[in-house]
């Protein structure tokens, strides 16, 4: 039920260490105007429900389905929110749970840690976030991922993420650091818009004067540019873990993009890492996505573990999880990571994990219906 990609040996290690052990899944919540471009993500139908995504998603995953939510989980073009993956799948497994504001618009209504930082504004502008914001994310982010290794002990940290239009920022980071990912991204969308994604981030990296020549020596710089609040807080986090405790990036393109991050921060700020303690956890939908290279991007990355579940909803009775099968949503809210969590601590096979997610899901369509 796990497939390791690249780095194959090292991804096998990193599993058999952790086999049969309960992990501590931590989902750094973000935002960036960037996801309010026209098309530009399907996590939400329209630019005016994008606004609400994150806030719907941690909504229920902290307190699942309830009659009245402040912010119900927003219409998509197709598919369900992958919230509902994560969700079965720590309640089942009684998986702790910490939620972090890196920089959101509005306040969640449910309990978050929150950073201190703020929301990024769009890509375009060359100027996403102040370099004094990046800067305290950076330290504060590695704070807790110190704090969360020392509770985790021998154990491991999942890092999921929430941020609409994540994708693009990703692509903006990677390209800025010199990585080439053209044409390899995910989206949400079941065909990746790489024209759409690229013709943006061109524009940012130009307004902000990063250019090929200049990858590598300016990684703070680089998110103040072209980033979004999550990735920096979740490169300081797992760096730091990764000094005592195995760490689960869990998602696709965005934390490939992160990994990428903490390659240069180690290299330009000398920031101490593990890196052999970090694999890239995401989805087959993601790993195989036909309309992207995830291999690919791991393999220009190097050096890092890529991984995925491979669970199926081709069997599910519901149309919209099905959805997945055809390229809808493939990931999102650390999705990829949990299931790989179930099948490491309960060794639960498709069957259980198909069953998980859809008597979750059946009173949800009940209610939305």
């Amino acid at each position: 039920m796990i497939r390791v990609y690249t780095q194959i040996q090292q991804g096998k290690n990193w599993l058999q260490k952790y086999q049969g052990r309960q992990p501590i899944f931590s989902c750094i919540l973000g935002f960036t105007d960037t996801g309010l471009i026209p098309g530009i993500s399907a996590a939400g139908a329209t630019p005016q429900d994008r606004q609400y995504t994150c806030l719907a998603d941690v909504e229920f995953l902290y307190n699942g389905l309830q009659p009245q939510p402040q912010y119900p989980l927003p219409p998509l073009n197709a598919g369900a929110s992958p919230v509902l993956i994560t969700k079965a799948i720590i309640d089942a497994l009684n998986i702790p749970l910490y939620l972090f504001n890196a920089g959101l618009t509005h306040k969640p209504t449910v309990p978050t840690i929150d950073l201190g930082g703020s929301p990024a504004r769009c890509l375009t502008s060359g100027n996403a976030l102040d370099m004094a914001t990046v800067q305290h994310l950076l330290e504060v982010g590695s704070y807790w991922g110190e704090k969360l290794a020392d509770e985790a002990k021998d154990r491991y940290l999942i890092l999921g993420e929430c941020v609409v239009g994540g994708t693009t920022t990703a692509l903006a980071v990677l390209l800025g650091l010199g990585i080439a990912a053209v044409g390899k991204v995910n989206s949400s969308h079941p065909e990746c818009n790489h024209s759409q994604k690229l013709a943006v981030v061109r524009q940012g990296l130009q307004v902000a004067g990063f250019n090929s020549a200049l990858p590598l020596s300016q990684p703070l710089k680089l998110i103040a540019a072209v980033g979004d609040p999550m990735q920096i807080v979740v490169a300081a986090m797992a760096m730091a873990a990764s000094l005592k405790v195995g760490v689960m990036l869990a998602g696709g393109t965005q934390m490939l993009a992160v990994y990428g991050l903490m390659q240069a921060l180690a290299k330009q700020l000398f920031l101490p890492w593990q890196p052999e303690n970090i694999v890239v956890g995401t989805t087959r939908w993601v790993a195989e996505d036909p309309t992207g290279d995830t291999v690919g991007l791991a393999q220009e990355i190097g050096c890092v573990p890529l991984m995925a579940t491979q669970l199926s909803f081709s069997e599910s009775c519901y149309p919209q999880l099905q959805a997945y099968e055809r390229g809808y949503v493939k990931e999102g809210v650390g999705c990829g990571g949990s299931a790989i969590a179930a099948h490491l601590y309960r060794d639960w096979n498709q069957t259980q994990l198909l069953k998980a997610v859809e008597d979750l899901f059946a009173p949800f369509i009940f209610r939305r219906c």
